[in-house]
């Protein structure tokens, strides 16, 4: 029995690393040809996620121990911990430690290849490959795996996959520069994790600040507009901006990437049709409130995991029991594992970005910046950004949910 899983982002390679320990042949096919190439994410995740998904410790660009929130009016909300409250990860090198794991575990890597077409037959399915100068190959696996990210290269070229006539399709994107800084230019961003809210810095959207290794900055700024909204200012004027006004328009820029994020509001996509199943952002696993992808991404290829080495070791009468099987259970012990607070993380984040566009909605955003000052401790924060313990400030927070106020 063997796997093909189609990009080796954090979800694809952590996947086929998993598959490979326990025995399952598994190809690992990326376009790219390097894990620095492209090294999109601001990357900043919780403490606890560091032990619990076995990020390695080569990837850790920084510890902080600190939030800051800039308001609409410009004002510093600050809330510090005595303990690390997270970490900041450099993207590439956690691609390259990731890729190093799996091809230790066995995996076969093909880079600067992708999947042209897939092909359901029987027990298995034919992959049709294209690499490098147009090569060409045909592979027969048991599985494929879509961990091709936003693009949903395989997923999304099937009508199964779709969201419901319910849910809609929300789509967001980044731009990030890596600043070179010293000693000095970078002493007022250290150990904590900076994010700019507010019109004055961009509609739709936030900026963010966060600290790295070598006196570098990760600087950036990220919108999720609603559908179809024109007549929007280039990022990278946005960005230019945000520098200025923190005094950083004259630092080197060593780095310059961006991103898209893609992701249903309800989660209603299929996740796995026919031979083809989804993992990390192809099935909608980000949060959409924070950005944030990494993390579940790589809970989504734990989960997962299990599963396809049962499916491939212990294969059922038929093909439908089989597909079946892994249908139900991976879909329910997912939302069973990310829990009710992930999705209620969608409609909160469509409720911030669209609404903050004018100065209504930075009125709205202040007022809840300003609550959270005077009640909350970091500690909490990061309760509420990161686990989505919205319930605590339920009576708070549901006006503005709702659009109240």
């Amino acid at each position: 029995m063997t796997v093909l899983v189609a990009g080796a982002g954090p979800a694809g390679a952590r996947l086929a690393q998993r598959l490979a320990s326990q025995g399952i042949a598994v190809t690992l096919v990326e376009r790219l040809r390097e894990a620095n190439q492209n090294a999109f994410s601001s990357a900043a995740i919780p403490i606890q996620a560091v032990s619990d998904l076995c990020i390695p410790a080569e990837a850790i660009a920084s510890h902080w121990n600190g939030w800051q929130l800039v308001d609409p009016d410009g004002i510093q909300h600050q809330w510090w911990s005595q303990h690390d409250l997270g970490v900041v990860l450099n993207f590439g090198s956690l691609r390259h430690q990731l890729w190093q794991q799996a091809i230790e575990a066995g995996v076969e890597f093909l880079l600067g290849w992708r999947v042209h077409s897939v092909l359901t037959v029987n027990d298995g399915a034919n992959v049709e490959l294209i690499g490098p100068n147009g090569l060409c190959q045909t592979r027969r696996v048991s599985w494929v795996v879509d961990a091709t990210g936003h693009r949903r290269l395989l997923l999304g070229s099937t009508s199964a996959s779709k969201p419901s006539d319910t849910d809609c399709m929300l789509e967001g994107a980044g731009v990030e520069w890596i600043l070179q800084g010293d000693q000095k230019t970078t002493a007022l961003w250290r150990d904590r994790v900076c994010f700019f809210l507010g019109c004055q810095w961009i509609q739709h959207g936030y900026g963010w600040i966060f600290p790295m290794a070598g006196n570098q900055l990760k600087v950036g700024v990220c919108r999720l507009p609603p559908p179809l909204k024109e007549c929007l200012e280039p990022m990278s004027s946005i960005l230019n901006r945000l520098l200025i006004k923190n005094q950083l328009d004259q630092l080197p820029v060593i780095d310059r990437h961006g991103g898209i994020l893609r992701s249903s509001l309800r989660r209603s996509e299929a996740h796995v049709v026919g031979r083809i199943v989804g993992v990390g952002d192809a099935i909608s696993t980000a949060n959409l409130l924070g950005g944030e992808g990494i993390r579940h991404a790589l809970v989504s290829a734990e989960v997962l995991t299990p599963l396809l080495v049962e499916a491939c070791c212990h294969p059922s009468s038929s093909n439908q029991d089989k597909d079946s099987k892994v249908l139900m259970q991976f879909e329910r012990l997912l939302r069973l594992r990310l829990g009710w607070r992930w999705n209620l993380s969608g409609r909160l984040a469509k409720r911030t970005w669209w609404g903050l566009c004018d100065q209504k909605g930075d009125r709205r955003l202040a007022r809840l910046i300003n609550g959270l000052s005077m009640r909350v401790s970091a500690e909490d924060l990061s309760r509420l950004l990161f686990e989505y313990r919205f319930e605590r400030y339920g009576l708070r927070l549901l006006p503005y949910l709702m659009g109240w106020r």
